[in-house]
């Protein structure tokens, strides 16, 4: 039996994502917290799609384009309570292709 390799990168590009302009579904609450207060800062290396980088100054960005909406940065961030996150509004959001 054979092991199949496959390259999350182009799973990931097979899907589509409809962006609600001017409304994204995650924002962060307090940019501070996550500079000052969260060291770890699970949500940049936890997301799959990477929506959270770290800045050079410890600042943590969000880019919500291409968000695969699993929440596992607003589990990985109760401590800190840190994320709003909610669904998108209808049509908008991931788009998963199949196969």
């Amino acid at each position: 039996m054979s092991m199949v390799s496959v390259n999350v990168e182009e799973k990931l590009f097979q899907n589509r994502y409809r962006v609600d302009a001017g409304r994204p579904h995650i924002r962060i609450r307090n940019a501070d917290v996550c500079t000052n207060d969260c060291r770890e800062k699970s949500c940049t290396f936890v997301c799959p799609a990477s929506c959270y980088k770290v800045e050079g100054n410890g600042s943590v960005t969000l880019i919500t384009d291409g968000c695969l909406e699993c929440g596992s940065c607003r589990i990985l961030c109760t401590d800190h309570d840190n994320i709003e996150w909610e669904y998108p509004r209808g049509g908008h959001g991931i788009l998963f292709k199949f196969g």
